[in-house]
């Protein structure tokens, strides 16, 4: 039992321990980084900011789209006639001083700062969708770049792998022009053609009609 025990254990220590390692080549080839920016929606932006604005602004939002309609054109051609009826005499001389003042003061230093003032608001809208626009441009030009790194990695892995087999087909004595005179050779027909095995027996020819079968 001694010597059997003996036997066995220097059979272990001579014995190697093969270990069962892991894929030891599993690196990543690319890291991806994401940018940063996150898109908004401009129109729900925009109302966020309306609704956020205080009276001044409304009320210069409102009278700028209220300039900007057929109806005060028409409210301002009647004015410049009371002006031209005043003008020539036709209407009382007070009328044509207020029309005058209307047209020539009030409407000149009060509409403009107003109207200017929401053209101001109303073009928030315009810069919004600029800036937006840009930030995407640049997170669109970002995963271009990005794309373009992760085939400049892809095409160096590959060329590393290819350069390992030509170097262990080297190493076997196998060389590229061998392997292409191969491949010239097979042709997609082979595949198709299914040689006889040799152990198949032969095919014994048909007797004639003079021979008579043995009793």
């Amino acid at each position: 039992m001694q010597g059997e025990t003996t036997s066995a254990s220097v059979q272990t220590e001579t014995t190697p321990q093969t270990k069962v390692h892991p894929h030891h080549y599993t690196r990543v080839l690319f890291h991806h980084e994401p940018h940063q920016y996150q898109p908004r929606n401009v129109n729900r932006l925009m109302e966020a900011e309306k609704a956020a604005a205080g009276f001044n602004t409304r009320v210069a939002v409102a009278l700028t789209k209220g300039v900007g309609t057929m109806w005060t054109a028409y409210i301002f051609t009647v004015l410049a006639f009371v002006g031209l009826l005043g003008l020539l005499n036709l209407l009382n001389p007070i009328t044509f001083l207020l029309a005058t003042w209307v047209s020539q003061q009030f409407l000149q230093l009060v509409l403009l700062p107003v109207i200017m003032v929401g053209q101001n608001v109303l073009g928030r809208k315009t810069e919004l969708q600029a800036d937006e626009q840009f930030h995407t441009t640049m997170s669109t030009y970002h995963d271009i770049e990005q794309i373009m790194q992760h085939l400049s990695e892809q095409d160096a892995e590959l060329l590393h792998q290819t350069k390992m087999l030509i170097q262990l087909l080297e190493k076997n004595g196998i060389s590229l022009q061998q392997l292409e005179a191969e491949a010239a050779a097979t042709t997609h027909l082979d595949t198709f053609v299914q040689p006889q095995p040799a152990d198949s027996a032969p095919v014994t020819p048909a007797s004639t009609e003079g021979e008579k079968p043995n009793t």
